[in-house]
């Protein structure tokens, strides 16, 4: 993959995942009643994605495959938020995710496991 993902491309990628492998009618039926696209934009960012090593289309059917995984975009993504807003800084970026929040016990122990793990 070679750059993080607009949010068009998100959505896109986000049918894949919860899909695997779909012809691109599919894809643009999908999107056309969970987002409100037509055709025409769905296989403009198909083909952006595509471009960018995101997913595979292969024939007959102009099937689509994801190539990056789920989780994968979640590290680039949470990498690129954190050097490009918090300087690289994991502190500041929890501090700013944790200061409007309200957390529930569980959910700090939670956190307090995921650190602990680290």
């Amino acid at each position: 993959m070679k750059d993080t993902l607009y949010d068009s491309e998100a959505k896109i990628m986000e049918i894949l995942w919860d899909n695997g492998t779909l012809p691109a009618r599919e894809i643009g039926r999908i999107a056309a009643d969970s987002i409100g696209w037509n055709k025409n934009t769905t296989y403009t960012v198909i083909k952006k994605l595509e471009a960018k090593g995101c997913l595979r289309r292969d024939e007959p059917g102009f099937l689509c495959t994801p190539l990056v995984s789920r989780e994968a975009m979640r590290r680039r993504e949470a990498s690129t938020l954190l050097h490009k807003v918090f300087g690289g800084s994991r502190r500041a970026l929890f501090s700013a995710l944790l200061e409007e929040e309200t957390l529930s016990e569980a959910e700090r122990d939670e956190l307090r496991a995921l650190i602990d793990k680290r």
